[in-house]
């Protein structure tokens, strides 16, 4: 049911009331001219997100949004999107390497259709540490087509066995469990009441996990292996059969509250890419000044799109498939835009000079260098598997068709 206008009042002074102690907290643990995570080298990134992640605990802002009996700030949903925004303005992480997944994506998911026992128990331990998730979606024959998974659980007594093959599976190697889509009906079933959502523990014998190394040199991927591992009958998020609409679910967790944080981020990015165009002196080139204005106008579009979003959570609409169009939106885009910081660069480009990036996916972080060759072309190297994860362009194309656009199959 949509809010009235007294409600949309309310939520938004509540969400400007808490922008500006957001502000003043960040301002007060990391001084006025904090110039962001991007101008530490990935060791002391890692070093100060785990001090940062205790912090934003401690003072209720890992997880505004959550009721305060599961450790969460009790605020609303627009609260947690104005946190997330500003704090990537300011450049400070929300939390850890897992929390997006554990956080954003299964923990919100638990907090809209998970028991009261799930929540009780996964709530108040996701946000103290102790459990600590990864995603098992794409397998290696099926990719972003979720409905056609064939890792399998059976149950046997109180105890689901799994087995099967994930790939793509970010931070598995700091993960301890793993939120995995199985099927658990036969072919006689509908693919979509054949699936289940399965919470699973990793550190187990029937686990295997193996890094991926990718081309920009870190291992984040994973290719995670089930050999009768073993969970607990009643871990099912959404009951079991109910897999397919607790992984859309999740899904429109995954991508919610990028549409506030992504242009932030992208246009910290866009200003290091004009830092970068007048160092190299190319400002001149029509080309490159004529894909300027191009990535100029996306910032700008992603932004208004953005505020357009915010304002249909307010009022209570959901997203759903339109968070399609922005997933191709940003991540054809950021293709293009890095692609264009390697051109500047030229031949400097062909080989890695200057800090790492500390952030790969989703743009590199505010305060990184605008020079370092290392930095361009590694983000570039992940811009191009943004095209893939989270759902290929094909089928956010495909989604776009059917279900925005009514289009046959």
């Amino acid at each position: 049911m949509s809010a009235t206008l007294g409600e949309l009042a309310a939520a938004t002074a509540a969400a400007e009331a808490y922008r500006a102690d957001i502000r003043r907290f960040l301002d007060a643990e990391l001084g006025p001219d904090w110039p962001g995570v991007g101008s530490l080298s990935p060791e002391e990134y890692e070093a100060f997100r785990t001090r940062w992640r205790t912090t934003l605990a401690l003072r209720g802002h890992l997880a505004p949004a959550w009721p305060a009996r599961y450790g969460g700030g009790g605020r609303g949903h627009l609260e947690s999107v104005v946190q997330a925004e500003e704090l990537a303005r300011r450049g400070a992480p929300r939390g850890g390497p897992n929390d997006p997944f554990s956080i954003q994506m299964i923990g919100n998911t638990l907090l809209a259709l998970g028991t009261e026992e799930q929540k009780e128990r996964f709530l108040p331990g996701i946000l103290d540490g102790t459990y600590r998730f990864c995603q098992g979606f794409s397998e290696p024959g099926h990719g972003s087509d979720l409905r056609a998974v064939e890792t399998r659980a059976r149950r046997e007594g109180d105890s689901w066995i799994v087995d099967g093959q994930k790939i793509w599976t970010s931070n598995a190697t700091t993960a301890n469990w793993c939120f995995v889509l199985c099927r658990t009906a036969g072919p006689e079933t509908d693919r979509s009441r054949a699936l289940t959502l399965l919470l699973v523990p990793l550190e187990q014998p029937g686990v295997e996990i193996r890094p991926i190394r990718m081309m920009s040199g870190t291992s984040e991927f994973c290719e995670v292996f089930y050999d009768g591992a073993v969970t607990a009958v009643g871990l099912e998020v959404g009951g079991e059969g109910g897999g397919w609409p607790a992984a859309t679910r999740l899904l429109t967790f995954e991508r919610g509250e990028t549409t506030a944080t992504l242009p932030v981020r992208f246009q910290a990015e866009l200003d290091r890419l004009v830092a970068l165009v007048r160092a190299r002196g190319a400002e001149a080139d029509p080309w490159v000044r004529q894909e300027l204005a191009w990535c100029h106008e996306r910032v700008q579009l992603m932004t208004l799109n953005g505020r357009r979003n915010l304002a249909r959570w307010q009022r209570g609409e959901p997203i759903g498939a339109e968070s399609s169009v922005e997933k191709l939106f940003w991540s054809e885009y950021h293709v293009r835009a890095t692609a264009l910081a390697c051109a500047v660069l030229g031949d400097d480009g062909l080989v890695y000079e200057g800090s790492d990036p500390v952030s790969y996916f989703l743009a590199d972080e505010p305060g990184a260098s605008a020079l370092s060759s290392a930095a361009w072309l590694k983000v570039h190297f992940s811009a191009l598997a943004e095209t893939i994860a989270a759902g290929t362009s094909e089928i956010q194309r495909n989604v776009i068709a059917e279900r925005l656009l009514g289009l046959p199959r």
